[in-house]
């Protein structure tokens, strides 16, 4: 088999992301274990890993990668910058038919590019291979407790760009005095397990749905909640997740009786299409409803958690939103929810998750490679072939021809 050449592609999205598929180490321990692929790298001089550390590695760094086979980059690469005939990984943003990038995945096919993207990089029962999840939770939780330091002037934790790594975060966090709230942590994947890992390496205790709903307590303490616990059947029957999955239209919110009692929401579900809401803004405006703060890491804009009215931004993390008028405010306005609703935290951390991201990509997907796609990685996530929509992707003709 012919040797095969990846190359680490430059960010060029705006604003910056500083995340890389493979850091220097990655990089080197790809080469190991698969000797018939070379790597290469793109210059760049916002990338997390300095392009002298990669050449210190013994990999060459260049303004032109066109020779490569395989590109590999995070965020989508613009259109001009697109090198027909190539296969690409990147995050495309258009499986879920997003307007803004129409003409993105347009010219993907126009350029004969066959893409991978890495939010489909999945197992064969669906379940996702790869992904920055994790580094998600762990800093939207940070973020939480950031905002709920500044809401009630309590205490005021640094940005968590500004800090080196997750360790660093948990430091700043076992600094803080936090009265005796109660936290309440919806989802069930990777998102939810960050954001949990947050809150067991700072000592909060967990503690059960029905003595979170009943009991007092005379200290911090979360619950985590997965859909059957915030969703129930219309009818009254009991429900069961399967049954969900597949009609979750039988099923209404059952979260209110958790917005009675938390003084924190971290929102760490999916939310697929079709599913209740967690809250409407009608239920918002309850005097029952007593959540101050919610980090809404999913970020589902105008969607499940009422309040998240459009995604904010690192530089600027936090908004309020006064439930009676139904607009955003100050996040310090008295009476608002302050919300926290960054849609790319995990760049927050870039040198952490694009360690974390490295070894998923080689343990999950550079095989595929070398292995004739055994176990259908690369078939499910090409979504493009010789000018066209591969067949699991085929839904998304309509949308390239601009129908929908």
């Amino acid at each position: 088999m012919a040797v095969l050449n990846f190359a680490l592609l430059k960010e060029r999205k705006s604003p910056p992301d500083r995340r890389s598929v493979l850091s220097p180490i990655a990089m080197s321990r790809a080469q190991e274990l698969f000797p018939r692929a070379t790597f290469l790298v793109e210059r760049s001089t916002i990338r997390v890993f300095p392009d002298v550390a990669y050449e210190k590695a013994e990999f060459e760094v260049k303004d032109d990668v066109s020779d490569a086979d395989v590109l590999l980059g995070v965020k989508e690469v613009p259109i001009d910058a697109l090198i027909p005939n190539k296969k690409y990984f990147f995050f495309s943003h258009t499986i879920k038919k997003q307007p803004y990038n129409r003409d993105l995945l347009r010219a993907v096919l126009d350029k004969n590019i066959e893409l991978y993207d890495h939010e489909v990089i999945t197992r064969k029962s669906g379940l996702r291979l790869i992904g920055f999840g994790r580094y998600a939770g762990l800093v939207g939780a940070y973020n939480g407790f950031r905002a709920y330091g500044k809401k009630h002037n309590s205490f005021d934790l640094p940005p968590a760009h500004t800090l080196t790594d997750v360790s660093a975060l948990i430091t700043q966090l076992k600094k803080i005095e936090l009265p005796a709230i109660k936290i309440c942590l919806s989802g069930s994947g990777k998102v939810a397990g960050g954001a949990q890992e947050i809150l067991e390496a700072i000592g909060i205790k967990k503690v059960s749905i029905s003595d979170y709903l009943n009991k007092s307590f005379d200290m911090r303490v979360y619950c985590k909640i997965g859909v059957l616990d915030y969703a129930k059947r219309t009818d009254g029957e009991k429900g069961s997740l399967s049954q969900f999955i597949k009609d979750p239209s039988a099923y209404e919110t059952d979260f209110l009786r958790f917005a009675k009692v938390t003084q924190l929401f971290i929102a760490g579900h999916f939310y697929g299409d079709g599913a209740p809401y967690l809250f409407t803004r009608e239920q918002a405006k309850s005097p029952d409803f007593k959540i101050e703060v919610i980090a809404d890491i999913s970020c589902d804009i105008d969607g499940p958690v009422a309040s998240t009215l459009r995604a904010s931004t690192i530089a600027e993390p936090f908004y309020g939103y006064d439930a009676q008028t139904e607009e955003e405010v100050a996040f310090d306005a008295p009476g608002a929810i302050t919300v926290m609703a960054v849609d790319n935290l995990p760049c927050e951390l870039p040198k952490d998750a694009s360690e974390g991201f490295g070894e998923m990509f080689i343990d999950n997907v550079l095989p595929a490679f070398f292995n004739e796609d055994k176990d259908g990685i690369l078939q499910r996530a090409r979504m493009t072939k010789d000018g066209k929509l591969t067949p699991r992707f085929s839904y998304l003709q309509d949308y390239v021809d601009g129908k929908e």
